[in-house]
């Protein structure tokens, strides 16, 4: 045991730097996967945490007044029912700022969907205008309890009792509005109801939906939500965090794993006569084994503990989502759990692969078996022959040659070099991707910048004017936004009309045309996956009580109410309803004009009567996808350089022999040295070039795979820039350049009788 250990001491002496990165790289490993677990944690268990003390609601339907609730609780397979609750639509405002309202009228604490207070109290009969914000709309209101609510174009005054959660979707500016319990004397003008059922069995819920539209007439209902879409848009941009994360975790884990197995086979080749006096002094092939495993078992467990620890320690002090999920992950019954087995499993695998490597460590024998004169692949190719005919210089040839020998070692090699430069092509694809939807949001299905919305005082032509009146606006789009049912009547989606024949409003398309005729319309790919539709159905739905039928001709990305949206133009819903006139206005701005400037003079300019917000761009949330890419990209980085020392070390040693040949035909150290330069730099420019043409078509897929997932559809990915694909490049090749540069000499320059000793 003493010799194991006076062995490995003097192996980790000389290997410090390779056992260094080897370390760093487990840690970031580690950590990644920690951070991926934490935010699918977080994702998933703070809203079914909310929705299971509340007793949530599996399904919400709003209805108009005169629908009978009585008939859904003899509904099969309906547990209970919450309400019906009289509603009405409205909008508050808080500190200068506006928010459309949903107004409850909710007589008692329910129990099913029940409000968690959080902050204040629930409501108190003796205050006829106090009313419970949920905690979405009174972070977007910066409402505390105390505060007094405006609703703009009355004198009326709400006062805030409470703040509490709901497993209901949250209020999203321009999309959901804000939901407001409050007592039955604050809901003046009630415009329908809304029913919450629970159900005996989740599973279940479509067919819930299907029953009660049927009971209660497709023309009684407007509006219907489910848990699975509340929990989809809780979740939002944390499990795709996550995802990125744990994909990107478990891919540097695998190119670790193999750089730990290239570098151990390529020391064992280049120790050979060690192990075989270690074997002769007694050492078993047992031994020799454990020696290389718990080595670098031990690099592996001190970064995966140090990771652990520093997550556990430090994590919840990052700033933004990231430090949040760790907190709430860390007070979750699983956390525990998951701090051990992510670090152990990073370990065993490392280990499995070190296993490998060191088996063959083992089965060296006791007496040396002489090398062969010659590598396999030695001899010169009739293209380097040609080459060196030309006169080019021969240490770039011989490089070349060296590199690209056939040999199966330079093959490997590359191979295990090619998989963290793929992982960074992706990586980089994904930020670039990210960029697009901030630095051209019009092509990813976001052509306008503000929304707006008029109380109903002016005409819809007073208001068009007076938001063109602004030299900053480009266009302003009239819209609509109705909820409609699809076939089957199990969900409701959104049917929008935006623009006119006239001046139609510029989607982004990523198949088919645009709606230009009657009855055209384009969808979301979430829409045509719920209704099983291409591009060229027909599809009927149903608002209200009329049935509306469109020919879809084209597929938009649809960044919104994952992707459920089929947008036409306003005349085309006014054929069919002659009463429909426009609830909002988008804007399209200049070139160079600042939205919130833009957004402040609109408010002003319209005296109380706009209500002007940005557009949201699901980008905004991704964020923190920044810091995680980059901090991949350094990972992924250090594994490559772990990978390039070791194919560094291989060539200089298996190089020993022809440094003798290559003196002995006048060649001078400087010659020799650029030799396994320009194989190593061959090496990286191959093992880049490999990267960028499979890591391109591979993140273009998982990108559009996931746009697929959450409903945008496939044609949001956006592959890097040729500069910085070039970059890379470089990068690549002048980093294995400079680090080959300093090993090279000094093998070149070694005395004659070292060179002797070594390839003897």
């Amino acid at each position: 045991m003493r010799a194991t250990l006076r062995w490995a001491h003097s192996d980790l002496r000389t290997h410090r730097g390779e056992a260094l990165f080897l370390v760093l790289a487990t840690a970031g490993i580690v950590a990644s996967l920690l951070l991926a677990t934490a935010l699918f944690g977080y994702a998933t268990n703070p809203w079914q945490r909310i929705f299971t003390q509340a007793r949530g609601a599996h399904v919400w339907l709003h209805t108009v007044p005169s629908a009978d609730a009585r008939k859904l609780t003899r509904l099969d397979g309906v547990e209970s029912v919450a309400g019906p609750y009289r509603t009405e639509a409205a909008t508050v405002s808080s500190r200068g700022t506006r928010a459309s309202v949903e107004l409850r009228a909710t007589p008692a604490l329910p129990s099913v969907g029940r409000p968690l207070v959080t902050t204040g109290r629930w409501l108190d009969p003796a205050e006829p205008d106090g009313v419970v914000l949920e905690t979405g709309l009174a972070r977007a209101l910066l409402a505390e309890p105390g505060d007094t609510l405006t609703l703009p174009g009355t004198a009326r005054t709400l006062t805030v009792e409470g703040i509490a959660d709901s497993a209901e979707p949250h209020y999203s500016p321009g999309e959901q509005p804000g939901l407001v319990w409050a007592p039955p004397s604050a809901v003046r003008a009630p415009a329908g109801r809304v029913i919450g059922l629970r159900l005996d069995d989740p599973a279940d819920t479509d067919y819930a939906v299907q029953r009660a539209v049927t009971v209660l007439g497709a023309g009684a209902v407007g509006e219907v939500s489910t848990w699975q879409q509340a929990r989809a848009e809780a979740q939002g941009d944390d499990r795709l965090l996550g995802q990125v994360l744990g994909l990107f975790g478990l891919g540097a884990l695998i190119a670790a794993g193999l750089a730990v197995h290239g570098a151990i086979a390529t020391r064992i080749r280049g120790h050979l006569r060690d192990l075989s006096v270690l074997k002769a002094i007694g050492f078993t092939p047992g031994q020799v084994v454990r020696i290389f495993l718990l080595q670098h078992l031990a690099y592996a467990l001190l970064g995966a503990v140090g990771a652990a620890a520093l997550t556990e320690a430090l994590g919840r002090r990052v700033p933004g989502r990231l430090g949040d999920a760790v907190g709430v992950w860390q007070g979750l019954p699983g956390h525990t759990l998951a701090l051990f087995v992510v670090p152990v499993g990073a370990v065993l695998f490392i280990g499995l692969t070190t296993g490998l490597a060191a088996w063959r460590a083992g089965r060296v024998p006791p007496v040396p078996v002489p090398r062969r004169s010659a590598p396999a692949g030695g001899r010169l190719t009739p293209l380097a022959r040609r080459a060196l005919g030309l006169r080019l210089p021969a240490a770039l040839v011989l490089g070349c040659h060296k590199a690209f020998a056939g040999r199966g070692r330079s093959l490997a090699t590359m191979a295990r070099l090619t998989l963290p430069l793929l992982l960074i092509v992706v990586a980089l694809s994904a930020w670039t991707t990210i960029d697009r939807f901030h630095s051209s949001p019009g092509r990813v299905g976001l052509p306008t910048t503000l929304t707006v919305r008029s109380d109903g005082d002016d005409s819809t032509a007073d208001v068009k004017t007076r938001l063109t009146r602004d030299p900053r606006v480009a266009a302003a789009y009239p819209g609509v936004e109705v909820a409609a049912l699809v076939p089957g009547q199990t969900g409701t989606i959104a049917l929008r009309g935006i623009g006119t024949h006239a001046e139609p409003y510029p989607c982004a398309l990523a198949e088919g045309r645009a709606a230009r005729g009657p009855d055209e319309a384009v969808a979301g790919q979430g829409l045509l996956d719920l209704l099983h539709a291409r591009v060229g159905d027909w599809v009927r739905m149903t608002v209200g009580d009329r049935p509306q039928i469109l020919h879809i001709v084209g597929r938009s990305l649809e960044p919104q109410n994952a992707g459920r949206v089929v947008t036409t133009t306003l005349d085309t819903l006014r054929e069919n309803d002659p009463g429909v006139s426009a609830a909002f206005y988008e804007l399209r701005l200049r070139a160079g004009a600042d939205p919130r400037r833009v957004a402040a003079a609109l408010t002003e300019a319209g005296q109380g009567h706009l209500d002007v917000h940005p557009v949201t761009n699901p980008a905004d949330g991704l964020s923190p996808l920044r810091a995680v890419v980059a901090g991949l990209i350094a990972v992924l980085a250090l594994i490559g350089l772990v990978e390039l020392l070791t194919a560094i070390g291989g060539s200089v040693r298996e190089g020993e022999r022809d440094v003798l040949a290559l003196r002995a035909i006048g060649m001078s150290p400087r010659q020799i040295t650029a030799i396994t330069v320009t194989a190593t730099s061959c090496t990286a420019l191959a093992a880049a070039v490999a990267a960028t043409a499979l890591g391109l078509p591979l993140a273009r897929r998982l990108i559009d795979a996931q746009g697929d997932s959450s409903g945008i559809g496939a044609g949001i990915a956006q592959s890097p820039s040729p500069g910085l694909l070039l970059l890379l490049l470089l990068a690549a090749v002048l980093g294995a350049a400079g680090l080959a540069a300093l090993p090279a000499a000094r093998a070149a320059r070694r005395r004659l009788a070292d060179t002797l000793s070594a390839v003897s």
